[in-house]
């Protein structure tokens, strides 16, 4: 079953920076550890800074990275930017930035929610930990 995990960032955080900024450092840490991962961005300026930020958010180097709707060359890098459900290879970790539960979300192995500090921001995402706890999956919360 899919285990969710909520990354909380502080309140009164700068959207959408914190959370792009948060996405990029979880998949450097996903990435490294060998993990394909899948950033679902719907909305296309959170898509533009992902992958502006895959760049250059770490001095002296980047993550590899495409955008869904390119076409793809094998191999696939270990990071894929998208609004639609990605290939069967990129369905071990997706970092959720959009404020609904894609509704994939279930043909993955761990969901990775971050929580912004906006008010509005988390109020959808209290909405989505309802969702998945009402439906019996395991979550965790870490606190930014």
């Amino acid at each position: 079953m899919t285990r969710v995990d909520f990354y909380i960032l502080p309140e009164g955080g700068k959207p959408p920076e914190g959370a792009v900024m948060t996405a990029c450092k979880l998949c450097d840490k996903a990435a490294a550890g060998g993990q394909r991962v899948y950033v679902y961005a719907p909305d296309a300026a959170v898509s533009n800074a992902v992958d502006s930020l895959l760049w250059s958010f770490r001095q002296g180097s980047f993550i590899a990275h495409e955008r869904l709707g390119a076409p793809l060359q094998e191999p696939l890098p270990y990071v894929l930017i998208g609004d639609g459900e990605p290939p069967e290879s990129h369905h071990g970790v997706m970092i959720n930035l959009g404020l609904d539960v894609p509704p994939f979300f279930s043909s993955f192995e761990r969901v990775l929610e971050i929580v912004d500090g906006d008010a509005a921001q988390r109020a959808k995402s209290r909405e989505r930990y309802k969702f998945y706890r009402d439906r019996g999956y395991e979550l965790s919360s870490h606190n930014l």
